[in-house]
């Protein structure tokens, strides 16, 4: 029996290659050009479009180890990782296939001899499933291999029926399982394969694929049935290294390990601590691939799983006292264990590391806030005998600290209770039609009828890749949304054309202005729009005479703008190369802008970039822009373009045939816009700007040529005014202005010191204004010209003379009030401070409010503070008697 995952691997590919099959590196994580997809999760994946028709490989035989993902979409096992032994979200899929070659009976045997002969696993514990109308299948396991009619099971078709979608091709199945013994059961007499423990395990699955459903349901055969198998290795693995859960194999004890290290626990001697263990060696596997293969935490989309896992992580960590950043230390550990077969993840061990420390800090501070407020909404859910936690008030932790559900549903079944997810879904639908109250429609929705309209009229033909300027014939004219026959001088009208060289809108360029000269007209085109799939609209002003359908005009495009548009486009794709080879393959396109001015690009990072960075960049464009580069456009089917190293995003639907923008060998991209046909064409390059959009996203804005060289020149001339002002050399400014914040510094320090000693003076002799009533002692003060957090310094020392009493401090500062209420806490039960401090910020005409022992509160009516503290001790005594 092989002894360990690594050989594992060989074992099997090596077993299928020397069978006539290619070995066929494992694809991304990110699916390419599938938007079907949120992750790659099993082996076919890759294959897809060979199982579909769509696409030929030089091979007919193929065998891989695909890394997966199954936390998000329809397959989604992120709620059972650690609640038991076999489940994932990262894991790896061996897999063996043929496209129209072999079909059932080798695969069969194949199946059944490395699992008994290589892997070395008992025949007499394997159990087969079988569909249970392939007497095909069935035959062949119980007369070629042997497997005894009592280990040979018939189900139906949710267990032994595979399909890709609701159409498509599809066929049976075939199962290989392991009888596990009656110690991994569930106990019951109904026992038996098929059931949900973990007894009958399941190791391989066979399908067949041998029918094409059509829409109405029917399986017609196909010409040429093939084959896609599956197995974890992670549970081949535990099965071989005879051990009772994937977590005891040689892949995941090392990492273990190492979060012990990290907890200062020990794998294996408490269950509740085992079980966070667990959830984090997973989830800490996941991050790291998830980031090597280029997804970012984010709030949406894969950016949104993966922050999921990376707090869910975090918050297991916690449950084993763990308050600190701590996950981005055990990344190092998965990357040496698992780069010998990923070498991808030595290149990116760094970034990731850095990636996850970011983001496990941000979300500690979420945790400090929320995790608090979570368990005493758990004990008081149990205090009060429910079973069910308040969907509102889960609502109110989501949206408040961003805290995720399905990390409340965690801890509420840790505690044995349930959510109210109907409760939540209701706050949720509130605050979202509060949002549609408040969003406005978009253009498209404005526009609903205009497709109607534009249904009957040929779709436009594009000419302007290769010209400028072409004849086109009026096919329609829209005014105020209303299809017209003709427009006169003065009016503003939408015109549809056959043929047009304008660029519409799209992909972030700007679409093309220009005029339509026709027989008895000149219009002014301001903006070109694609409506639908193929209608050009060139909204223009007629400048002279009058236009009708039908006529022919001569369409001439801006070819300043265009062609400024064009460098500033191809620019763009140039910076997106260089951002990837100065910060990583990580970073991908999130938006952009391409305008004739100038660039906006907004890309995946996780943090802002140094100056360095920056130079880096603006180089590496730089001197493709010297080398005069050809930019060279062509179309292609879509899988040639991927395999050409073209960038595809996810999300984004492809055709069978794309165009390709190739820049040398260094950039690659699907690309539907105009560029230039040399680099040289840009002339400079220069980015203006740099800052983040949202978490995880950046955004750089740039210029070309003419614009980037103004943009040098008028900070050339502000540095020499800045060296005026200074009374230095440009080429001291730097340093002086260094010295003067020393020394700017070193005055505000002396400054505070000062403010500092006049509060303790004027401190001093405040007992007189200290009043007992009933009892309690009241100390009133009044000091001017502090800030907040500066009357919250000088409490500290005040409150002391009113130990067991009532505090009220009082400032006027830059026009604006400002009270801080402190109370001991046996008053605080009769003189809550933060209704003093709405009763005195009532006075100036402001709000306040707080804790009962803490408060403050501010108002903009200066002139009432001496009333609003006077009235304090009058309120005080109301509230003891």
């Amino acid at each position: 029996m092989i002894s360990n995952s690594q050989d594992l691997r060989r074992a099997f590919v090596g077993y299928f290659v020397d069978r006539g099959h290619t070995a066929v590196p494992s694809a991304p994580l990110i699916p390419q050009a599938d938007p079907s997809l949120l992750f790659t999760n099993a082996g076919m994946n890759q294959f897809k479009r060979v199982f579909l028709g769509e696409e030929t490989k030089p091979y007919a035989r193929a065998v891989s180890i695909q890394k997966c993902m199954r936390a998000g979409g329809k397959h989604n096992d992120l709620e059972n990782v650690g609640f038991t032994r076999r489940h994932h979200t990262f894991f790896e899929m061996l897999g063996n296939f043929s496209f129209g070659d072999y079909f059932k009976e080798d695969a069969i045997a194949y199946g059944w001899e490395f699992l008994t002969k290589v892997a070395g696993l008992p025949p007499d514990r394997l159990w087969v499933t079988v569909f249970r109308d392939d007497d095909e299948a069935h035959e062949l396991w119980s007369k070629r291999v042997g497997v005894p009619a009592d280990r040979l099971v018939r189900l139906g078709e949710k267990d032994n029926f595979w399909q890709m979608g609701e159409t498509g091709p599809c066929g049976p199945c075939s199962e290989i399982l392991i009888d596990q013994g009656e110690a991994f059961g569930c106990g019951r007499t109904t026992c038996a394969v098929g059931c949900d423990c973990d007894r009958y395990l399941e190791i391989w699955n066979l399908v067949f694929m041998q029918y094409d459903r059509d829409a109405s349901g029917n399986l017609r055969p196909l010409p040429k049935p093939s084959i896609d198998t599956g197995m974890g290795l992670e549970r081949l693995a535990a099965v071989t290294q005879r051990v009772s859960s994937n977590y005891d194999s040689d892949i995941f004890r090392p990492l273990l390990t190492a979060i012990g290290q990290q907890c200062g626990q020990t794998y294996g001697t408490d269950l509740t601590s085992d079980r966070s263990m667990r959830v984090i060696a997973d989830h800490v596997r996941a991050m790291t691939f998830l980031i090597t293969d280029g997804v970012l935490p984010s709030n949406e989309g894969r950016g949104y799983v993966l922050r999921r896992i990376m707090r869910r992580a975090s918050r297991h960590g916690r449950l084993l006292g763990v308050e600190h950043e701590f996950l981005f230390n055990v990344v190092p550990r998965v990357v040496v264990q698992m780069e010998p077969v990923y070498p991808e993840l030595g290149q990116m061990g760094e970034t990731v590391t850095e990636v996850v420390r970011v983001e496990e800090e941000r979300f500690i501070g979420t945790l400090e806030q929320a995790l608090p407020l979570l368990n005493q909404l758990l004990s008081e859910t149990k205090r009060q005998g429910r079973t069910q936690v308040d969907g509102e008030a889960i609502f109110k932790l989501y949206d408040t600290y961003g805290f995720p559900m399905d990390l409340v549903e965690d801890a509420a079944r840790e505690e044995g209770l349930t959510l109210d997810h109907a409760g939540y879904q209701q706050s949720l639908e509130v605050q979202r039609d509060r949002a549609r109250k408040t969003a406005k429609f978009s253009s498209g929705e404005a526009r609903s009828g205009l497709l109607t309209a534009l249904e009957p009229f040929p779709q436009t033909q594009f000419v302007g890749y290769s010209m400028e300027q072409s004849e086109g014939t009026v096919l329609a004219m829209l005014k105020d949304e209303q299809l017209v026959k003709e427009a006169v001088q003065g009016e503003v009208v939408e015109f549809v054309l056959d043929s047009t060289p304008f660029f519409p809108e799209g992909g972030g360029q700007v679409g093309d202005h220009g005029t339509l000269v026709g027989p008895s007209s000149r219009i002014q085109v301001q903006d070109t729009v694609k409506a639908g799939k193929g209608w050009w609209l060139h909204k223009g002003q007629v400048l002279e005479g009058q236009v009708h359908v039908g006529d022919r005009v001569q369409a001439s495009v801006a070819h300043a703008l265009r062609q400024n548009a064009a460098k500033n486009h191809t620019a763009t794709h140039l910076m997106h190369a260089a951002l990837r080879e100065v910060l990583g393959p990580h970073v991908k396109q999130q938006g952009s802008l391409v305008a004739p001015n100038r660039l906006r690009f907004d890309f995946t990072h996780f943090k802002g970039l140094t100056s360095r960075h920056v130079e880096d960049i603006e180089n590496l464009v730089n001197a493709q822009i010297r080398h005069d580069t050809p930019v060279q456009t062509g179309e292609m089917a879509i899988q040639e373009a991927l395999q050409r190293g073209a960038l595809a995003f996810f999300g984004d639907k492809y055709g069978d045939q794309v165009r390709v923008v190739e820049i040398g060998e260094f950039s690659k991209e699907l690309c539907g816009g105009t560029h230039c046909r040399h680099t040289g064409e840009i002339g400079l390059f220069r980015i203006a700007s740099e800052g983040g959009v949202a978490a995880g996203v950046r955004r750089i804005e740039a210029l070309t040529g003419e614009g980037a060289i103004r943009s040098a020149q008028e900070k050339d001339t502000e540095w020499r005014e800045l060296a005026s002002l200074l009374k230095a050399a440009p080429t001291e400014v730097l340093d002086k202005t260094k010295k003067l914040l020393v020394t700017l510094r070193e005055t505000e320090k002396d400054l505070e010191r000062a403010k500092q000693k006049i509060l303790e003076l004027e401190g001093t002799g405040s007992e007189a204004a200290i009043r007992e009533i009933q009892g309690v002692p009241v100390l009133v003060q009044r000091i001017d010209g502090l800030t907040i957090n500066e009357l919250r310094t000088y409490s500290d020392k005040a409150r002391h003379k009113v130990p067991a009493g009532l505090l009220v401090l009082g400032t006027v500062h830059e026009g604006k009030v400002s009270f801080l209420v402190i109370a001991d806490k046996a008053v605080s039960a009769k003189v809550p401070a933060g209704k003093l401090a709405q009763h005195v910020a009532q006075v100036v005409g402001g709000s306040g409010g707080g804790r009962p022992e803490m408060a403050q509160a501010g108002g903009n009516q200066p002139e009432n503070l001496k009333a609003a503290l006077d009235s304090v001790y009058g309120y005080v005594a109301s509230q003891l008697s």
